[in-house]
């Protein structure tokens, strides 16, 4: 097999060949589950246009336990210069939370996590982020709000969650709503993401990916 040549007519060198590097960006993202966050995040890969999924990747990884999700991200296969990495979890009842949160901004990971549990999110959809210390009640509260607005059982390993908020919630508005209590929790005095009830900053994540879907 013929090595390729460079520019200058050299023939380049093994390994060195150049990276194939998706144009709009490839989102590697971790969770620590295997259900709920991990279906809605392949539920917004797939609803991007196909004539941009080259453009655009997002690769959804799941890690054993939820301290496993920085090395994980830093085990991915695709060199760190082209990836942008993610971890996206639950305060629920983490008690390293905020501690994983700085570890991983330190190493340059991007955090989408949910205080107290990704169902806050969710409720963002249909303009609400109502106040709970629990996630036990979060997603039993998520779960009546879901029935009254679906007409199904809220099941949390439901594959198609993502398209159903997307359908029947506003998803604009929910970035808006969850933007808009980041800044109150901020106001409030509360800096540290376990403070943040009810909290979230997976919107970043979803607005960033749609945005560049529109391209």
């Amino acid at each position: 097999m013929k090595m390729p040549r460079e520019r200058n007519g050299k023939r380049a060198e093994r390994g060195k060949q150049k990276k194939w590097v998706p144009e709009l960006g490839y989102y590697y993202i971790v969770t620590d589950t295997e259900e709920t966050e991990k279906n809605y995040l392949n539920g917004l890969r797939d609803s991007l246009p196909e004539k941009i999924r080259n453009r655009l990747v997002v690769k959804v990884a799941s890690a054993k336990h939820t301290k496993d999700m920085i090395s994980t991200c830093e085990k991915a296969d695709v060199d760190p210069q082209y990836r942008q990495s993610w971890i996206v979890f639950d305060r629920d009842q983490v008690q390293s939370f905020d501690e994983i949160i700085l570890e991983a901004e330190k190493k340059g990971i991007r955090v989408g996590w949910s205080n107290p549990c990704i169902e806050i999110w969710f409720f963002a959809y249909f303009g609400k982020m109502p106040t709970m210390q629990g996630s036990v009640e979060c997603c039993r509260d998520f779960g009546e709000l879901y029935k009254k607005e679906i007409g199904q059982k809220y099941v949390k390993s439901n594959p198609q969650i993502y398209k159903v908020l997307k359908e029947n919630g506003d998803e604009v508005k929910a970035i808006h709503r969850a933007q808009q209590q980041f800044i109150k929790c901020q106001n409030d005095g509360k800096l540290k993401p376990s403070e943040m009830c009810p909290g979230t900053t997976l919107h970043y994540l979803i607005e960033e990916i749609q945005g560049k879907a529109k391209k």
